[in-house]
């Protein structure tokens, strides 16, 4: 089986309240003078303290179009990049020449050379390493992610694999637009970076002599849902990404994760009440309430990604990557199971068994 060795998770510089940033929503937004009680009741209601940036907050309005902002997307990747892989590996025991592939996954800029091309050089992995630049799953990536690391080392059992995501969302951010899917995304999206070192059945070995302490991986489940193609995404635009958010996601969760689940769990013989912990991609509370009720799970099941959206908001395809890594320090109890779910543009899930 894949063992995960190491989740290393990491946050730009500049970091705010979250009344900071609805402020500058409000001056960038909304028309001057406008009435601003939906944006402040929308900023309220998401449930996010504070968020991290990869930019001064007064930098923003500097962006003079998508070009702009896409270069100060390569630039602050690079560098989130290898400061997350960097951590990851140096806590997985291991060396950037051990590494056999890298699987980069981002949907909030674009670059060619891809981030993980430009990223070999400086942390010296080896010029054979095999990349793989993944754009478009959006919050599902950090768990489809995963699970590609999983099939790729069960064909690999001696390798190792490493999965970089780099979310800088507030880089998306949209002028002069004041559409309400595009003022919920402002109060929700942050900033972050995570890496997942990964090793395969036979090389579950720390370079160290120490052992790769995370869980393994058991099997992965993708489910696409036919006709939602507008529930979730962008809209490629001359400005930039501009945010398709349909207030339907959360039934959309609630009608469908619960057979998703169930039907996962029974395939390894497992049900609900064997899962000790619940690595939920935090999409909002409106999302984190709907899988809640729909795996009708017990109250404090979610209390680690709850806590994610409330400490950094949702970090996109890394959210999730942050949850299994608090996940991880909290020590779930050895010998039990747990699932790590996400869901994305196409609308999508993704769900990992893990071992601990």
């Amino acid at each position: 089986m894949t063992r995960i060795a190491a989740v290393h998770g990491v946050l730009p510089p500049h970091r705010h309240p979250q009344r900071a940033i609805t402020d500058m929503v409000a001056r960038h937004c909304l028309p001057a003078g406008a009435d601003r009680r939906v944006l402040d009741r929308l900023h309220e209601g998401a449930r996010v303290g504070a968020r991290h940036t990869a930019l001064p907050l007064d930098r923003y309005g500097e962006l003079d179009g998508f070009g702009a902002a896409n270069d100060a997307f390569i630039a602050g990747a690079v560098e989130l990049g290898a400061e997350a892989v960097t951590g990851a590996l140096r806590e997985a025991g291991l060396s950037p020449r051990d590494v056999d592939l890298l699987i980069f996954t981002s949907v909030t800029g674009i670059a060619a050379p891809s981030v993980d091309a430009r990223l070999v050089g400086r942390l010296g992995l080896r010029p054979d390493v095999r990349r793989l630049p993944v754009f478009g799953l959006g919050c599902v990536a950090g768990a489809a992610g995963i699970a590609r690391l999983h099939d790729y080392l069960l064909g690999r059992p001696d390798d190792v694999a490493v999965l970089l995501s780099v979310e800088l969302c507030s880089l998306t951010f949209q002028r002069a637009e004041a559409a309400p899917s595009q003022l919920v995304a402002t109060a929700l999206f942050g900033d972050g970076a995570a890496a997942v070192v990964a090793c395969g059945a036979r090389r579950g070995v720390r370079a160290d002599g120490g052992s790769g302490g995370g869980p393994t991986v058991v099997a992965s489940r993708s489910r696409l849902y036919p006709d939602t193609e507008r529930l979730l995404g962008w809209d490629i635009t001359g400005s930039g990404f501009r945010v398709v958010l349909d207030p339907a996601v959360p039934e959309v969760v609630r009608k469908n994760l619960a057979a998703e689940v169930d039907g996962f769990l029974t395939d390894h013989g497992l049900g609900r009440r064997d899962v000790t912990a619940w690595v939920s991609h935090a999409g909002g509370p409106k999302v984190l309430d709907a899988v809640a009720e729909a795996l009708d799970l017990p109250e404090g099941a979610l209390a680690v990604s709850r806590r994610s959206l409330a400490e950094v908001g949702n970090l996109s395809s890394a959210s999730v990557l942050h949850v299994l890594r608090d996940t991880l320090a909290a020590a779930p109890p050895p010998g039990t199971a747990g699932v790590l779910l996400a869901m994305g543009p196409g609308f999508c899930t993704e769900l990992v068994l893990l071992r601990w």
